[in-house]
């Protein structure tokens, strides 16, 4: 039986991939890099997704990118050496994504992009030359959005292969998201009350791996007038420690890294977000709920002026925010009838028919059949 290889190293990927994982079901085989390595986060993420064919797992975190790539091409080869493949799929924009595109270009197996086409023509993010590379490799470049099928045209890539699909961290989502009863729980059991509360989420180097800018943006959120839920991620703990920041964290509601469905129910019960992660712009559009981008550039411009404020760390994400908490109720009624720019319904059976036209009949997913 041909496989679907699917290559991820952190828990965003895992979690887009997950209803691709459960469509495949058997067929699917997961190559899991380990890239951001943290056991917790890791074994939350794992216990909500169906279990595929098989699961190969590595730690490869830790090393730096350059080696990180090597090994993870390796990694992923070796698996492609012992499985009869379809094709490869790989999601975002990660050394892992890269290197599943890499392993994949190097034994001629078809290559699919998810979440193809995203930009934020800003050249100082790796993120960006690794998404570029991943879509110019690509067989398949299953683009989100009409916004991303343009940058994909506009750099010669092939109209025949991009395929408009929706974002799969919609169905991800809503497959995830607790009902009212247990977002009521969840708030509770942290002391919150719903609109009451900030939820923040900082990892990224460009926010964490500098001292004076890590401090900023923590003084920031401690000076907003409402508790301020802070999921701490494992790379910023480090940072945290590491730059004697911690007497900054008791004000703070600081807690550890949740599950998706209780971290789904944190944000669909605040009232603004500040993050710099992508996926969560992505998700708030979907929850309906404000997010303060806190980066420089990004890749999802869809939700800037309707879901996001873009700002990059300073005193900017203060006003920012306050801004979105000067009428709560009334944003959150506004946006409650805005669309999510990132589609509706099953952006991954739309990936798996493309899939499917791509390989012939060296793949039959049968929940796609009749």
């Amino acid at each position: 039986m041909d496989t679907v290889t699917l290559v991820c190293g952190t828990r965003p990927e895992l979690i887009k991939l997950a209803p691709l994982i459960r469509l495949f079901g058997p067929r699917a085989v997961v190559v899991y890099t380990g890239q951001h390595y943290d056991r917790t986060m890791y074994e939350l993420i794992r216990r909500d997704i169906a279990e595929p064919g098989g699961f190969h797992e590595f730690a490869l975190g830790g090393a730096r990118r350059g080696a990180q790539l090597g090994l993870a091409v390796k990694a992923v080869d070796d698996v492609l050496a012992a499985h009869r493949t379809a094709a490869v799929v790989v999601q975002g924009d990660t050394t892992s994504a890269l290197a599943g595109a890499l392993a994949a270009n190097a034994v001629d197996v078809p290559l699919v992009h998810v979440e193809a086409g995203l930009r934020s023509f800003d050249r100082a993010m790796p993120e960006e030359h690794n998404r570029v590379a991943i879509d110019h490799l690509a067989d398949l470049c299953c683009a989100p959005t009409l916004l991303n099928r343009g940058n994909l045209l506009a750099e010669r890539v092939a109209a025949d292969r991009i395929a408009v699909t929706g974002n799969t961290v919609v169905e991800a989502l809503e497959a995830a998201l607790p009902g009212p009863d247990a977002e009521a729980a969840v708030l509770a059991s942290h002391g919150l009350r719903r609109d009451g509360y900030a939820v923040a989420t900082i990892h990224r180097p460009e926010n964490v791996d500098d001292a004076a800018t890590l401090e900023t943006i923590l003084r920031e959120l401690a000076a907003l007038p409402l508790p301020v839920v802070l999921p701490l991620h494992p790379r910023t703990a480090k940072r945290v420690e590491h730059f004697g920041l911690g007497p900054l964290l008791p004000a703070l509601h600081v807690i550890e890294p949740q599950a998706y469905p209780e971290f789904l129910a944190l944000v669909g019960g605040a009232a603004v977000v500040v993050s710099d992660s992508g996926g969560i712009q992505e998700e708030v559009s979907v929850l309906k709920r404000p997010v303060v981008v806190v980066r420089r550039s990004t890749e999802r411009p869809e939700i800037e002026g309707t879901f996001g404020t873009l700002v990059p760390p300073g005193p900017g994400v203060g006003v920012a925010a306050r801004t979105w908490l000067d009428d709560i109720a009334g944003h959150r009624a506004r946006l409650a009838g805005i669309p999510s720019p990132y589609g509706t319904g099953s952006p991954s059976v739309r990936i798996t028919a493309a899939l499917e036209q791509l390989v012939g009949e060296r793949l039959a997913v049968p929940a796609l059949v009749g």
